[in-house]
C-alpha cells in the first residue's frame, strides 16, 4: 500500500520544484532527497502501535493526551489531511487543464470550477468502499506507474542537464536546511499521523523490525527514485511549480512527445485519486476520534465541501510552490512535537496499551488523567510548537531562532519541535504515566481474557 502511495506524481513535482523553484543544483537536490527520505523510518516506528492496540492513531493518542485533550490534536490532524487532499486536487485540476490545452481547447474560469467539482466527486468513491479497496487499488497502480515514469525518463534523456557545475552549499548550509525541512515534512514526517490507521490491520504478533523495514522500503526507495526523476526533469522544465498549475510547462515543451504527455497526465490523475483516498480515509476516522458522531460517507461529504472551496482558492490565487511552502510550515509546527510526545509516551508505557480503555472517553477510562486531559502532553505540545514556529525559515516568516544562524536563516523547526516536545513531556509526563501503567497492569488479566 505504501509503495502505491509513493510511486506517484506529487513526489515527482516536489523534486522538480527543488531544482526549478528553490534553485538547488541537481546534485544538491539528490542529497536532500536521500536525507529527507530517511524520515520514513519515523513512519515505520509510528506504525508499531496499531497492531497491538488494534485501533486508529487518534484513538491511541488518547493515552498520551487524555480523551478530551486528544480532541485538539485530532482537529490539527483533520485540517492537515484536508491540506494534503487539496494538494492532490490542485494537481488533478492542473493536469485536466493541460489535457484540455492539448486537445486544442482554451479552458478558462468555468473549466477550472467544473474540473474541481468533478474531481471532488470522483475522489470520494474509494473512501466509501473502504480500506481493502484502497489497498488493492494502490497495489494495482504500482507497476503501470513505474512503466510510465521509466518511459518519461527515456523521452527526457538528452535534454536533462545533470552535470551543471555547482559549488556544494553555494547559497550556504542555512539555505540547504530550508530544502531539508521541505523534503522531510512532505516525506516521512507528513505521513506519521496516519501510520497506525493502516498498520492496525497487521497481526499483533508481527515482527516490529519487519513492520519498520517494509514500511521504510515501500516508501523511501520508490520516493527517492521518483523525486530524483522530477529533479532531473526540472533541470530543463524549470518553471514546474512556479505558477498555480504545476503541469503547465508540459503543455508547451518539445522534449516529450505530445501523445505521451497525454498518457502521462491521465495516469497521474488516476494515481492522485488513489493517494487522496488515503487522506480521506484517515480524515474520516480522525473526525470520529474528534468526537463527531459521523458515518464514513458523512465524513467524506464534509471533507469534500471544504476541499472544493480551498482548491478553487489555491488554483486562482497562488503558485503551487507557495501553497506547499505555507502548508509545510503548518505541518511541521504541530506534527514534529506531537510525534515526539506520542513516541515518548509509548516508550514510557513499556510499549503497550490497554486496547479496550483506548475506546473509552468517560471518567472511568484509565487514560482520563485530569478532567480528561493529560496536561503534561498539552504543555509539551505548546512548548514544542512554539520552538518550532520560532525556528521556521519560510518566505513569509523567519523566526528568531532560525535568523540567529545568519545568512538569511536556517530552518531547524523540525528538530526543535521534536526535541522540545519530547523532552518536556519526558520531564512532566512520567508521574501520570506511572499511575496509568499501574492501573493497566491491574487490568491485564481481564484484558487478556477479553
Amino acid at each position: 500500500m505504501w509503495a502505491g502511495a509513493s510511486v506517484q506524481v506529487e513526489y515527482f513535482v516536489y523534486g522538480a520544484i527543488m531544482v526549478g523553484a528553490f534553485g538547488f543544483s541537481f546534485r544538491e537536490t539528490v542529497v536532500l532527497i536521500v536525507l529527507g527520505n530517511l524520515s520514513y523510518l519515523l513512519l515505520g516506528v509510528s506504525s508499531l502501535q496499531g497492531p497491538t492496540a488494534g485501533t486508529t492513531v487518534f484513538a491511541i493518542n488518547r493515552a498520551s493526551y487524555g480523551p478530551q485533550g486528544s480532541r485538539l490534536i485530532s482537529l490539527f490532524n483533520w485540517l492537515t489531511l484536508i491540506g494534503f487532499e487539496v494538494e492532490g486536487l490542485i494537481l488533478i485540476v492542473g493536469a485536466g487543464l493541460v489535457l484540455m490545452l492539448k486537445a486544442g481547447l482554451s479552458p478558462g474560469t468555468p473549466a477550472k470550477v467544473v474540473l474541481a467539482v468533478v474531481a471532488i466527486v470522483i475522489q470520494a468513491v474509494l473512501p466509501f468502499l473502504g480500506h481493502a479497496t484502497i489497498v488493492k487499488t494502490l497495489r494495482w497502480l504500482i507497476v503501470p506507474c513505474i512503466v510510465i515514469f521509466a518511459a518519461l525518463l527515456a523521452f527526457a534523456d538528452g535534454h536533462m542537464r545533470l552535470d551543471v557545475a555547482s559549488q556544494p552549499f553555494a547559497r550556504g548550509w542555512q539555505y540547504f536546511m530550508v530544502g531539508l525541512a521541505f523534503t522531510i515534512a512532505l516525506s516521512g514526517l507528513g505521513w506519521t499521523e496516519c501510520g497506525n490507521d493502516y498498520s492496525r490491520y497487521v497481526a499483533p504478533d508481527a515482527s516490529k523490525a519487519a513492520v519498520v523495514g517494509w514500511v521504510f522500503l515501500g516508501t523511501a526507495a520508490p520516493q527517492v527514485l521518483v523525486m530524483t526523476l522530477g529533479a532531473a526533469i526540472g533541470t530543463f522544465l524549470s518553471s514546474v511549480g512556479t505558477n498555480a498549475n504545476a503541469f503547465l510547462p508540459f503543455a508547451t515543451q518539445r522534449a516529450v512527445p505530445g501523445w505521451f504527455v497525454v498518457v502521462f497526465l491521465v495516469f497521474c490523475i488516476i494515481q492522485l485519486f488513489g493517494v487522496n483516498s488515503l487522506d480521506l480515509y484517515s480524515s474520516g476516522v480522525t473526525l470520529q476520534a474528534l468526537g463527531l458522531n459521523v458515518k464514513r460517507y458523512q465524513a467524506v461529504l464534509i471533507d469534500s465541501g471544504i476541499c472544493v472551496a480551498v482548491t478553487l482558492y489555491a488554483v486562482f490565487n497562488a503558485s503551487f510552490k507557495t501553497y506547499l511552502s505555507d502548508f509545510v510550515a503548518c505541518v511541521i509546527c504541530w506534527i514534529a512535537p506531537w510525534l515526539a510526545i506520542f513516541l515518548v509516551d509509548w516508550a514510557m508505557r513499556r510499549y503497550r496499551y490497554v486496547a479496550s480503555e483506548l475506546q473509552r472517553t468517560d471518567r472511568r477510562s484509565i487514560y482520563w488523567a485530569t478532567g480528561g486531559v493529560n496536561w503534561a502532553a498539552i504543555v509539551a505540545q505548546a512548548v514544542g510548537t512554539t520552538l518550532s514556529v520560532l525556528s521556521l525559515d519560510q518566505v513569509f516568516y523567519v523566526g528568531p531562532i532560525a535568523a540567529a544562524f545568519g545568512n538569511g536563516g536556517a530552518d531547524v523547526s523540525i528538530f526543535t519541535g521534536l526535541a522540545g516536545g519530547g523532552l518536556v513531556y519526558l520531564l512532566l509526563g512520567l508521574p501520570t504515566v506511572r499511575r496509568q501503567t499501574a492501573a493497566a497492569d491491574s487490568l491485564a488479566p481481564a484484558e487478556a481474557a477479553g
